[in-house]
């Protein structure tokens, strides 16, 4: 009888050092505590992109570089690799079952955005025959996989707290956050704000600013930030119930308009890039809104996953449309990335993470 046992136990353990050399051997990711997600470094995979921007039909014109001409693809091919493991290659069909009869939804800027349409074109290429409804109620706009009854929503709020229109004109409003409402029974958050802190002139969308009872024509934009991150954290704290709601925040988006950042001092923008910024470093380091937003989510109660993708798109300075954007020759844009792109790997990590 303990020969028997002890045949058993061995043969077991032989059982479990096989997997583990398979999972070893595969480079599969299997949990967030092994491998720091965010540290890596770009690799040519000629089996990416996961989808042509030619078959998406849910890609907006600022987004399709391919189409508006750009004639060089190897962006489209490059892999985000970290350095201590692989990523899960995205599995729409897995995704889609994971998040079965649940909602996502995205808040936030044209970078959300960016990356709402992304997720839609990874899920449409994995089930193109999958029935979908498109749908677009106030300022939400609503992807639903009928057959997973699977709700991939984007929410266009550029600050996260409101900006209300009063006597005196548009006031952004720091400490008020009412359009969270919107959030209520969502099941998975995905949260960005930052691009817009900085406008001012004809494309600032605000007058005023108010804080603490105070009404000022302006003030300090980094502080402004952080204010109003403040708040939405502390609607974080009293609303989200984590047995139930998954919330992650998308991290800093760069931009690339300063080649001597990545050392390349003639360089005035993004045109022309074709490759990304070698190794895992960015030499021009991290811009001071990622220290900001760190500070502000090492206060939350409540858990909050940072998809801390400020480095490995920094590292991206070719994935921009540059002139091959909205407004072509006329335009240069080095904020927003091409899809099929950079953005497939920020929903890539998320789909590891979850």
């Amino acid at each position: 009888m303990g020969t028997k046992r002890h045949r058993i136990t061995i043969l077991f353990l032989l059982t479990v050092t096989a997997v583990m050399i398979t999972v070893k051997a595969r480079g599969e990711y299997s949990s967030p505590e092994q491998c720091d997600l965010f540290t890596g470094t770009w690799v040519v995979d000629e089996s990416y992109p996961l989808y042509k921007p030619a078959t998406c039909p849910f890609i907006e014109r600022e987004f399709r570089c391919e189409a508006n001409g750009r004639p060089d693809l190897i962006y489209t091919h490059y892999r985000w690799k970290p350095l201590s493991c692989n990523l899960l290659r995205f599995n729409g069909e897995d995704f889609l079952e994971r998040m079965r009869g649940k909602s996502i939804m995205f808040v936030g800027d044209s970078l959300s955005r960016n990356q709402w349409q992304s997720m839609t074109c990874l899920l449409h290429s994995a089930l193109p025959n999958s029935n979908y409804t498109v749908a677009r109620v106030g300022d939400v706009s609503i992807f639903t996989f009928t057959e997973y009854e699977v709700k991939v929503m984007l929410d266009r709020n550029v600050y996260l707290v409101d900006v209300v229109r009063e006597d005196i004109g548009r006031v952004l409003k720091l400490d008020s956050i009412e359009g969270s409402k919107l959030w209520n029974g969502v099941d998975m958050l995905i949260f960005n704000t930052w691009h817009w802190w900085y406008r001012r002139g004809p494309t600032q969308p605000w007058d005023y600013i108010e804080v603490g009872g105070e009404v000022m024509k302006d003030m300090d934009r980094m502080k402004a930030f952080e204010r109003a991150l403040i708040t939405w954290a502390a609607w974080v704290d009293a609303n989200i119930d984590p047995t139930k709601v998954r919330v992650f925040f998308q991290g800093i988006s760069p931009s690339h308009y300063n080649g001597t950042l990545w050392n390349e001092p003639t360089a005035k923008s993004c045109i022309r890039e074709k490759t990304p910024v070698p190794g895992s470093t960015y030499p021009g380091g991290l811009p001071p809104a990622v220290g900001v937003l760190k500070s502000v989510l090492s206060t939350i109660k409540k858990p909050v996953t940072l998809l801390d993708i400020t480095t490995l798109s920094l590292l991206r300075k070719d994935g921009h449309p540059s002139i091959y954007g909205l407004f072509g020759l006329k335009g240069m844009d080095c904020s927003h990335w091409c899809l099929s792109g950079v953005p497939d790997f920020w929903n890539e990590i998320l789909y590891n993470l979850i």
